[in-house]
């Protein structure tokens, strides 16, 4: 298993992985950067940087996370929420045919091992409230504004 550790506007990402996939993608608020970045997280590195750097909406990466089938699905089913985004853990749970499976659905949410890139920061409240977050609320709240589409200014 390869590390890296980069910075990013959020903290210190930390991006886990080897020839099967990226594995992991974790923020801490503090740590070291890496000064070698393993071959087999080069892609990761530079997607992650293009998202930041907002040239970036989908990552195209291979996969590799651990988890039961059941966080799987929610995992594929958070992949599928579009850049700029969100819907509800009700909504998710409708998606993956279990509305009463919504607390389950949001603790398999709440395990993604893969930060940003299955954008579980874009699973909201009914309400639309900023619910809980690993990462912190402070994070989904940028996250999202990150990704929101930018409005038109006037020229006069």
């Amino acid at each position: 298993m390869e590390i890296v550790y980069i910075n990013t506007p959020l903290g210190i990402a930390k991006i886990s992985g080897d020839n099967d996939g990226v594995s992991a993608i974790s923020i801490e608020d503090e740590g070291f950067i890496s000064n070698v970045i393993p071959s087999v997280l080069l892609d990761a590195v530079q997607q992650l940087t293009d998202y930041f750097e907002g040239k970036r909406e989908n990552f195209d990466l291979v996969i590799n996370p651990s988890g039961t089938d059941f966080q799987k699905k929610v995992w594929q089913e958070l992949e599928k929420i579009p850049f700029g985004k969100t819907v509800s853990y009700l909504e998710l749970s409708k998606k993956l045919g279990d509305v009463k499976a919504i607390r389950a659905v949001a603790s398999a949410n709440g395990k993604n091992p893969l930060w940003i890139v299955i954008p579980c920061h874009r699973v909201i409240g009914s309400d639309g409230s900023l619910t809980g977050y690993a990462g912190g609320l402070h994070r989904k709240k940028w996250l999202l504004e990150h990704e929101k589409p930018s409005s038109q200014q006037s020229l006069f």
